[in-house]
Order: C-alpha cells, then structure tokens, then sequence
C-alpha cells in the first residue's frame, strides 16, 4: 500500500501531465494561464478536491507553488504558505439505544431496549452518553419568538427540567401558510435542541410523526460540522414512537400529532406518567486535518505607513485579503451533491465550483504583485467552504491574521459561467464605499453589473463579514451542473474570466490606495433564521439565478427529474407567482416555499420570453 507522502508524489506527477494540454489557438497568454488553472484543478487526478482527501492535499502543494512563484512571503509568524485546521470530517452511530426502564403500571414488566439500523439513531450534532430519566411529550418542541402578531412555545405548561424530552421533527402540517413560514424557520433539530437544553432537559428524543414526510424514519445522520448541541439526542423509528407515546396516553401517535397540528399554541405538551428512559447516544466524530495556503504579496508599502517604524518587518496594516476556495464534493458523498442516479459516485469536479474562483484570484494576483504604494496585499486559498466555511472561520477564529489588521476581505466564487457579460458584486452593503469603488473600476472592463447588498452569503466573506471586515463577492450566477459532475473546465467562459480578474485587481488596487480603510457598515439579516435550515422538507430542484435583477425569481436551471423539470419549468423562466404568494425577489420565493406542503401540487406563475404562462409543480420531501 503507497504511503500518504507516495500518494502525493504520485498525484503531483499526474499533474505535471495534466498541465501539458493543447490549448486553442485564440486564447490570450492570460487566457491560457486561467484555463491551465481550472484544467488542472477540475482532472481526474485531484478527484474534485475533498476538504482532508488526498486530492486537497496535493491542491494545496500546487497552491503554494504558485504562491511562491508569484515571489509572495509566509504571513507573519507562519513558516510557510500552508496554514492547517482540525476539522470533523464524518459522524457515525456505533450503538445508540432507547430503553425503558421503569413503564407505567399497564407495562409493568414488560421493560423494553431498542438499538439497531432503522430503529434508534443519534443526531449528529448529539453529545455522547447514557442518560435516565422521566420522560415528557412536548409536541413539535419548537419555539418561536413573540414578534407582537405570533408566538409559538412547546414547552408552556410543563416542566421538562432534569427530564427527557420527547418531541417530533419538523413543524405543524395543517397550519396555515403564514405561519408555516413563521414556523418552518425555528423548526431545524439543533435548534429544537438547544431549546430542550436551556429548559434544563437531559435529552431529547425524536420522532417522525405518521401525518410528516418520510413518516416513522429516523433522521438520517447527515454530515454536520459544528461541534455538538450539549445535549444527548436521538430520533427512533415509527414503531418505537408509537409504543413510547402508548406508555402515557390513550391516544394513537397520529391523533396526538393531529392534535398539534393547527399550530394552535394552546395545545400543551404533557407528561409521559410513569415512564423512565435510558436514553444512550454514541456517535463517532471523524476528525481530519484541511489547509487553507494563504500568503502575502511582494509590493512595497506607501511612504509614512504604519509599516515605516520597523514594526512588523515594515508590513503595512491594515491588509487586504483577495482569496477564493479551492474545495469541492469529491464523488458527491455528501449532502451538498446534486448529481442524479446516473451520475452517482461521479468526480465532482468543480470546475466553476470554484477551480474559476481560483484561477481569477491567481491572475488578479499576477496584476497586483509588487506594485509599489498602497496597502500589502495578502493572497488566500480556503478549504472547508463545501461543508460549512471552515477553513475561513478558522482562519478569522484563530486570528492568524485579526481582523483588526484586515482592511477588506474580496472573494471570488463562481466566477467561470458569466452569460450576457453580466456579473455580480454581492456584498456592497457592507460598506459605503464598495459602490463608487466598483463603478470606477468597472469603467475599462464594462460588464453589466448588478450590485447586491446582503453580505450573508454561503461562501468565504461571511466569515469576515461577521467579524466587521468589509466584503465584496463577485459571483457570475449558478447554472444547471451546480455540484454535479457535469461541472468541467471545457463549460468555462475564459474571456469574461481574464475580465472578471481584471476588474478584481482594479478593485482591490483602488482599496489599496485609500487613505483610510473602508468603512464597515453591519447590516441587518433580511430572512430570519431559526438554527439551520434542517427544518426545511420541500424539494423542488429549482436553481435560482442570484446574479440577474428582475421583478420575481429568474431560474438559470432546473434539476433533472426534480419537481421543476417534471412541471416544464427551465432555466430562463421567470417565477412572479407559487402556491399563491407574489413572488417579487428570492426571500419572497424561500418564504413561500417553507409554506408549501410536501405532495400536494401548487399553482406556479411565471414568465418565458415575456410571455405569461402557468404550470402546477408538487414539491417532494427532502
């Protein structure tokens, strides 16, 4: 068997092969050096660069290449350009258990212990354990926080202090569609969770409810990065939940359920008399190790600047960052993959995803380094974006720089698909400045741009952008072989990518020479988040367009044999009507959809070419 250190050589010497491509002939010098980047980035050899596999460690060396070769220097106090992170990579089950241990005196004698596949299953986010305790009934265990129209608490009228909480996932099925969206958002099981815990509860028990999606399956064990809740928890099979709730009443678990489920918030919870649980969670954390490679630029800093005492080997500060991820899903085995039956167990190879956002930064680095004047220019490469931010929250989390020294963070994600030479800025409500910034720099390069203000993204800004560092994210809009494998290097638009590189630098050059950083401005989150979006049960494989501005929701695609495509639906299509609710925006379309009901169709509006067309699509469950 190769040893790790075989294995790397051996993917490297793959790659030196991979980077000997015929290139077309039409193809500018920078043209060539981007697509170089993504072709050797989105090959087989790197099998779509898993955070912690094999390929990312060798995408990490070749990083740090180029890093070098752009005659950039470690960060200050680190001995090279590769920065790791301790992450969890998996969770698994090794022998989670529901027993009774005391029953009511109609079961006395009858003691009962459950464990097995399908039967008993901990939460991914649950502490490992064994627990006992009396058990209590707390509906959907949700809570919802009083906004002067409506309120929602599970836990009014009963105790669950030093007690196991036994409650059902998901939300009330029969409440009505505004408050579906009220409730969906403070629905997710780690959210639940955390509820139970500050009551006081020891555990919580979950149930699938018969009148839910995917009734009486226990909750699959999805990848959840995050450390755990702080509470044992775990969810058990409809057959276990039928007999738990037969110990403490006389009523089926489907008429209990019913009973919740107008959301009226004077139906309470109750005791389970009688009843004492032993509840056991054993999960399993894989841990592995991710590296983000970040280096500082060669340029020498303005005259007088912070750097001009001999202070910090005369680095300018504040820095700004210029970084991209370099991740991707390896063959799909997570829950972030959307490649169908025939693609399964394909590379994911990411080449939009972000082998684009990669090369761009590597260019606009090849414009930026060692100009003379301005703020230094530090060059980032993140893993851990694909399963939650990881390698920029623990970049921003350590302090590796503090984000005191960061004057701004830009990111580029997505950025290889452009259509239309439109392109957008995301991000620019973080600071005043970003909009006259922008227009300046876009003057020589002239993409049609659309500025969007919310900085709460799923990429690698938010994790500055939650330590008051402003962001700028340049996207060029998602499309149908998002985290598919169809995602390659030969669907990449170069030109525009030389240009999106070119307008980066332009921007970041202008950042640079300010005299004072940007001004952070905080802005307010415009959906409400209720800990995760686990809660959410609808599918309907549409795949909005973020980077088009127009009155509704423009999809640039829909998934094969989704809910969308089976209803005609298809990329260009403009949606300004679903289930009944106008849909000006994406917020309005993802409050709409927390309303919808899993299997029953809904009425879609929406527009082709200017013309008004109408389509029914029945939503699945996740």
């Amino acid at each position: 068997m190769l040893t790790q250190s075989t294995q790397t050589l051996a993917v490297k010497a793959l790659l030196t092969l991979a980077l000997i491509l015929a290139l077309p002939d039409h193809l500018s010098g920078a043209q060539s050096d981007l697509r170089n980047h993504v072709e050797t980035l989105a090959s087989d050899p790197w099998q779509g660069r898993m955070t912690g596999s094999e390929g990312a460690k060798a995408t990490a060396d070749y990083l740090a290449e180029q890093l070098d070769a752009l005659g950039a220097s470690p960060l200050p106090g680190q001995d090279g350009f590769e920065i790791e992170f301790e992450f969890t990579a998996g969770t698994s089950d090794t022998g989670s258990s529901v027993s009774v241990v005391a029953g009511p005196e109609k079961n006395s004698g009858k003691d009962e212990s459950f464990a097995g596949t399908g039967l008993v299953q901990a939460l991914s986010f649950s502490e490992d354990g064994s627990v006992t305790a009396p058990a209590v009934f707390a509906g959907y265990g949700m809570v919802v926080p009083d906004d002067g129209e409506f309120s929602y608490d599970s836990y009014a009228g009963i105790d669950v202090e030093g007690k196991i909480v036994v409650a059902l996932r998901y939300f009330p099925e029969d409440a009505e569609d505004e408050t579906r969206g009220r409730l969906s958002r403070f629905s997710g099981l780690r959210y639940k969770a955390l509820q139970a815990r500050e009551r006081g509860a020891k555990a919580m028990v979950v149930l699938t409810g018969p009148r839910s999606p995917n009734a009486g399956e226990v909750v699959p064990m999805a990848f959840d990065a995050a450390t755990d809740s702080g509470l044992l928890a775990v969810s058990v099979n409809g057959e276990i939940a039928e007999r738990l709730i037969s110990y403490g009443s006389n009523k089926t678990l489907e008429q209990i359920q019913k009973s919740f489920d107008d959301a009226n918030p004077h139906v309470t919870g109750f005791n389970l008399e009688g009843l004492e649980l032993t509840v056991k969670a054993s999960v399993k954390r894989e841990r592995k190790i991710g590296r983000n490679v970040v280096g500082l630029l060669p340029g020498a800093p303005t005259s007088g600047s912070n750097g001009s005492d001999g202070s910090e080997a005369g680095f300018e500060k504040p820095y700004v960052v210029v970084g991209a991820h370099f991740d991707h899903l390896g063959k799909g085995r997570t829950a972030g993959s959307l490649a169908d039956k025939e693609e399964a167990d394909g590379i994911h190879y990411g080449a939009d995803d972000n082998a684009s956002g990669v090369a761009a930064a590597l260019a606009a680095a090849g414009r930026l380094a060692g100009k003379a004047g301005g703020r230094r220019i530090v060059l980032a490469f993140w893993s851990g974006e694909e399963i939650g931010i990881l390698g920029s929250a623990d970049f921003v989390k350590e302090k590796v720089l503090d984000p005191e020294d960061i004057a701004a963070y830009i990111n580029f994600d997505m950025v290889g698909r452009s259509k239309d030479n439109k392109l957008s800025l995301q991000a620019v409500g973080s600071s005043p400045e970003w909009s006259g910034l922008i227009e300046k720099s876009n003057v020589p390069v002239g993409f049609d741009l659309s500025l969007q203000e919310d900085p709460y993204l799923p990429t690698d800004s938010s994790s500055f952008n939650v330590a008051s560092v402003p962001t700028l994210n340049f996207f060029a809009g998602s499309h149908e072989d998002y985290h598919r494998p169809s995602d390659t290097a030969d669907k990449i638009n170069y030109e525009d990518l030389e240009r999106i590189a070119h307008l980066g630098a332009l921007v970041t050059t202008r950042v640079s020479r300010m005299e004072k950083p940007p001004e952070f401005v905080k802005v307010e989150r415009r959906v409400e988040e209720g800990g995760g979006r686990d809660g959410v049960r609808a599918f309907t494989g549409t795949i909005p367009d973020y980077g088009t501005e127009v009155d509704g929701l423009m999809l640039s695609g829909v998934i094969e044999g989704g809910p969308a495509d089976e209803a005609g639906l298809e990329g260009g299509d403009v949606i300004i009507e679903f289930g009944g609710q106008e849909i000006s925006n994406v917020y309005d379309y993802t409050y709409a959809l927390d309303a919808v009901k899993v299997g029953e169709p809904l009425k879609v509006v929406y527009l082709r070419d200017g013309e008004r067309k109408e389509t029914a699509i029945t939503p699945r469950a996740r």
